[in-house]
C-alpha cells in the first residue's frame, strides 16, 4: 500500500541518526562549527533533547535541535540510542522514491505501508538510527532516519531555512485550513463542507480566505496566473487532465510543497493528499496557477 501525506517540511544528515541526547547542564551552547570559538546559533536548557546527527570533532556531536543543525559539546549531553520521545514532525527525503514504514526497526521487519518523497509525519521515537513515526491517518512504525529530516510543523518549515520555499502566509494558511477537510467524502457536485467534489472542494477553501473562483475545473483556469511545475508554491492550484474528458482539464487540487497536493479524489473518493511525482499524477499533470 502507498500512502502519500502532507508535504507542508530539508536535507539532514546523509546518515542515519545516532540516537537522542539530553542536555545535562543548565544551559548549553550549539554552534556552527564543532567549536568553542564558533558562532552560537541557539543555547538549550537543562533536560531539552536534540537528535544526535553524527560524532563530529572530538567531544563533539552534530546535533539537530529544534530543526536547526548545528553542533554541541558530547561532555553535557546525555544520549541514548532508544528512546519512545516526541522528536516532532519528520519530511521523506529520498530523491523521489517512496520510503517503506516496517513494523519494528530494521529491514527484516515486513512492510506496513510507503511513504512519497515529501511526505510529512510524526516522529515518536528513535531506535538504533531508526525513527518511530506516525502518519496522519493513524499508521505506525519505523522508517530509517537516513531518508528523514526533522520539521518545525506539517508544513514542512524549517529553522535553518533547508526546507521548502513557502508561498507566503495566506499560501500557508490556505494549505492548513484545506488540511481540516481530510477524509470528507467526494461527492460529484457537493461544494462542502460535509461533501466535495474536486473543484467545488478548491473554491470553498478560496472562499475562506475571500477570493472567489469558478465553479469547474476548466473555468478555474481563468483564476489567477499561471505558473510551471517548477515555480509551484504551497497554496497554488494544480490541474490534471487524464485524457478521457473534452473539456481543457479533469481534475484540480491544491499543491502543499514537498510535491504533494490536497485534492477531493475520485479515486479514493475522499479529501487526501498525493505526490505530483507519482506515475500517475506526473504524467497527467498539465497546469499550476497561483490565485493571489
Amino acid at each position: 500500500m502507498t500512502f502519500a501525506l502532507s508535504a507542508l517540511c530539508v536535507v539532514g544528515a546523509s546518515a542515519a541518526s545516532l540516537g537522542v541526547g539530553t542536555v545535562n547542564v543548565d544551559a548549553l551552547r550549539m554552534r556552527d562549527q564543532a567549536s568553542t570559538d564558533a558562532s552560537i546559533l541557539a543555547t538549550a536548557s537543562k533536560g531539552d533533547q536534540v537528535v544526535v546527527l553524527e560524532e563530529a570533532a572530538e567531544g563533539w556531536y552534530k546535533v539537530d535541535y529544534q530543526t536547526v543543525e548545528g553542533y554541541m559539546s558530547a561532555e553535557y549531553l546525555d544520549v541514548v540510542t532508544q528512546s519512545d520521545v516526541p522528536i516532532g514532525y519528520g519530511l521523506v527525503r529520498t530523491d523521489g522514491a517512496t520510503l517503506n514504514v516496517r513494523f519494528g526497526p530494521g529491514t527484516d521487519y515486513d512492510q506496513v505501508i510507503s511513504l512519497y518523497n515529501g511526505a510529512v509525519v510524526t516522529i515518536t521515537g528513535i531506535d538504533n538510527g531508526w525513527y518511530k513515526i506516525e502518519t496522519a491517518k493513524g499508521y505506525t512504525g519505523y522508517v530509517s532516519s537516513e531518508y528523514m529530516i526533522t520539521c518545525k510543523d506539517s508544513a514542512g518549515s524549517r529553522g535553518d531555512g533547508q526546507g521548502l520555499q513557502s508561498g507566503g502566509s495566506l499560501g500557508q494558511q490556505v494549505v492548513d485550513y484545506a488540511a481540516q477537510f481530510l477524509g470528507r467524502p467526494y461527492v460529484w457536485g457537493g461544494n462542502g463542507p460535509n461533501s466535495f467534489d474536486c473543484s467545488g472542494f478548491t473554491k470553498y477553501v478560496y472562499g475562506h480566505f475571500g477570493y472567489t473562483l469558478n465553479r469547474t475545473a476548466s473555468a478555474q483556469l481563468s483564476n489567477g496566473v499561471s505558473v510551471s511545475f517548477d515555480e509551484l508554491q504551497p497554496g497554488d492550484l494544480v490541474f490534471f487532465d487524464n485524457g478521457r474528458v473534452s473539456t481543457p482539464v479533469s481534475h484540480v487540487g491544491i499543491y502543499v510543497g514537498g510535491g504533494q497536493f490536497i485534492h477531493a479524489s475520485t479515486n479514493s473518493y475522499c479529501v487526501q493528499y498525493d505526490s505530483l511525482y507519482s506515475s500517475y499524477y506526473s504524467r497527467v499533470f498539465v497546469y499550476g496557477r497561483r490565485i493571489f
